[in-house]
């Protein structure tokens, strides 16, 4: 649901955006769109208009009322209630707009909302706990037709009963990672009843649990206490530091994201090539879009002395870039300046801004050092298309990569040098065939696309980075994949994209200790790095380090509200011992990998059927491409036989879960056959 009139506009007060935060990540999670200002905008002038066009072309309004917004008196969200209330008046009375939900205790005769709200049922979700009936009814509204198919199901299962909507029961929550491999709605919500089911028993069974043992109750993964900061300490600030911020779309139409984007990603990229200047990652800095922290907090957050933030605005060939360098210690502006130049110049205005900090900064660069971006080309349209490719290719959803291979293919037809525009073609060739296809000959058009780029730039990154991805994950050569990724990191040591993936090579060959330092490493160059604290935290829970496993989990949702870190918490928990804890978050997760959980979870509890219910959902919905997930579980289940079986498969089909095979505790029971020790030596691999 990512057209514009199937989308969702949230409206609500400043003190609730932590529940309307939730209510964002539970329905973008189901695939639905939502625009939610504290995520989408930094405020100021571009507030307005671009409020005003979202309330007008939105599909459905939801105003979250709560004890806030009857205090308040005044507020940018009144305005928005005013906008929709107005919209709302030129439509059929049959037509579904406006949706209220109510957070807290607040009655539904609060004398603070419009008229128009009360003309409706409202629908009560505690603290922003969305419930799965309440993401139905959301999709049900914005597309029938979806609706329609999951109403088609057997016997006309659905999850949770059509009275509880609004309830907001834990056990009905929806939780998801946006980032997860994408699903069409219809396919998401047939997802849902397909395992409805299994999660039903999953958690009477746990109910039952906890109802038995009291005990097991107090220590639900909620309340367990986190462990201590997992990254080191950051000291003190240097001096020579610097955050670049994504500079803000100023543009009339407000499409030229990627172009602002791709601007602040190429200075950071250049000052990044300075001597003893610390520059933030990009992870990290870009998470402060739309956020309405200041600058001060900013920098602190980042450990950086200094913020360069700046707009963009582009009509056609002409772009107006504005840039200023903030010391944040006491928030002057230490440089800034506008230029008016044509697209083509895009550049030397790239150049003057670098050069500018470095000036500023007093920083000296090395004799006969000129900092360049490895990202150029003559052809000012290409870069456009690479640019535009790696905004969807920064989303890696199928939809997303589809878009950027598009892009990327493009940017190579019209400059048939451009060698950064090569490697992300190899990027998004093999993340499409892993997610979906399996096409070998699109791993083989992937692997002629990295070499293609390593020809053109030899002293770039991007192209070792990306044939070390497909030697690593496909062809599994893990020697060679070594080389690159040592290569990548040898031009570049800051390519933090490496230094993650580097790291769970050194895991496969034996080298856990090794593996997480480096991840460790990355997170203070990275610290509000999402893949980077999931990937700490999978290191951490196969080596037995469970207590920060779970700590680096929940710090993912903590640097992401929108990636749900359910089932990582909950695979922890199942390898500690504790299965009806995990089974909690397994059943109130519905990531692709959830019912997995449930059935490992259910089979350590001495519930066969409905473990044996799971794992069968779970096979019929994901097929080969999750040949090695289906070894797991039937490892931990005991079947060897099996699972040796679907070991082959994931072999003889290039699964890339196979790089966990050397020190995964799912597997723990295969260790002593004499199958296992084979199996590696085929893979060129030795048991730890």
């Amino acid at each position: 649901m990512n057209s514009a009139n199937k989308a969702v506009f949230l409206s609500y007060a400043s003190q609730d955006a932590m529940a309307a935060a939730e209510i964002t990540r539970v329905l973008r999670a189901a695939g639905i769109e939502v625009w939610f200002d504290q995520s989408e905008l930094r405020g100021g002038d571009a507030w307005d208009a671009s409020i005003r066009r979202q309330i007008k072309a939105c599909s459905l309004f939801i105003p979250v009322i709560s004890r806030n917004t009857h205090a308040r008196e005044e507020g940018y969200f009144r305005l928005e209630w005013k906008l929709a209330v107005d919209r709302s008046h030129l439509m059929a009375t049959s037509r579904t707009f406006l949706l209220p939900v109510v957070i807290d205790d607040t009655g539904d005769d609060d004398d603070r909302v419009p008229d128009r709200f009360r003309d409706v049922q409202w629908t009560r979700l505690p603290g922003g706990q969305a419930t799965a009936e309440f993401v139905e009814h959301v999709a049900k509204l914005l597309d029938p037709e979806a609706a329609s198919i999951r109403d088609a199901a057997p016997n006309g299962e659905r999850p949770g009963a059509a009275g509880a909507l609004g309830s907001g029961s834990a056990n009905a929550s929806v939780r998801g990672e946006a980032a997860q491999k994408s699903r069409t709605p219809a396919m998401r919500v047939l997802l849902v009843v397909g395992v409805a089911a299994v999660i039903a028993i999953g958690y009477l069974e746990v109910h039952r649990a906890l109802q038995s043992k009291p005990e097991a109750a107090a220590s639900v993964p909620a309340k367990t206490i986190d462990a201590p900061a997992l990254a080191p300490a950051a000291g003190a600030i240097p001096e020579k530091s610097i955050a670049v911020l994504p500079f803000v779309d100023m543009s009339e139409k407000k499409d030229q994201e990627y172009f602002s984007d791709g601007l602040a990603e190429e200075l950071l990229d250049l000052l990044a090539q300075v001597r003893d200047l610390r520059v933030a990652a990009r992870t990290s800095s870009f998470s402060f879009r739309g956020k309405s922290d200041d600058i001060a907090t900013i920098a602190q957050k980042l450990h950086v002395a200094h913020v360069l933030e700046g707009s963009v605005r582009r009509s056609g060939d002409v772009v107006r870039v504005s840039a200023q360098l903030i010391r944040a210690d006491n928030g002057y502006g230490l440089w800034s300046k506008t230029y008016d130049r044509q697209a083509k110049d895009i550049f030397k205005v790239q150049d003057d801004i670098a050069g500018a900090v470095v000036d500023a900064l007093k920083l000296q660069l090395l004799p006969a050092q000129q900092i360049e971006s490895r990202h150029r080309t003559a052809n000012t349209e290409a870069y456009t298309e690479y640019l535009l490719g790696n905004q969807f290719r920064a989303v890696d959803s199928g939809e997303s990569n589809a878009k950027a291979l598009i892009a990327y293919q493009k940017a190579t037809t019209l400059d048939p040098n451009f060698a950064a525009a090569y490697s992300g073609l190899a990027d998004a060739e093999w993340r499409i065939a892993d997610q979906s296809t399996n096409d070998p000959d699109a791993y083989a058009r992937a692997m002629a696309a990295a070499a293609k780029a390593i020809e053109l730039a030899p002293d770039a990154p991007e192209g070792y980075w990306a044939r070390g991805q497909l030697r690593n994950y496909y062809y599994l050569d893990w020697q060679a994949a070594q080389l690159d990724y040592e290569k990548a990191l040898a031009l570049d040591a800051s390519f933090t994209p490496v230094h993650i993936e580097h790291a769970l090579l050194l895991a496969t060959l034996g080298r856990s200790a090794e593996a997480i330092a480096e991840v460790r490493e990355v997170l203070t160059l990275d610290p509000l790095s999402t893949v980077g604290w999931r990937r700490l935290g999978w290191l951490l829970m196969h080596s037995g380090q469970f207590e920060e496993a779970r700590a680096a989990a929940r710090r993912v949702q903590d640097v992401n509200p929108s990636a749900d870190a359910r089932s990582s918490v909950g695979f922890t928990l199942l390898y500690e011992g504790r299965p009806a804890e995990a089974l909690h978050d397994f059943v109130t997760d519905v990531s692709r990998i959830s019912p997995q959980g449930v059935a490992m979870a259910q089979y350590s509890l001495g519930h066969r059927e409905a473990s044996d219910a799971a794992l069968a959902a779970f096979i019929k919905q994901e097929g080969t491409p999750f040949s090695y997930q289906f070894a797991e579980t039937y490892a931990w289940r005991g079947e060897k036989d099996k699972a040796f079986e679907w070991l082959e498969t994931a072999y003889h089909t290039h699964d890339g879960g196979l790089n966990y095979v050397t020190y995964d505790r799912a597997i723990e029971k295969l260790r002593g056959d004499p199958r296992y020790g084979a199996f590696l030596r085929k893979m060129k691999l030795t048991p730890n």
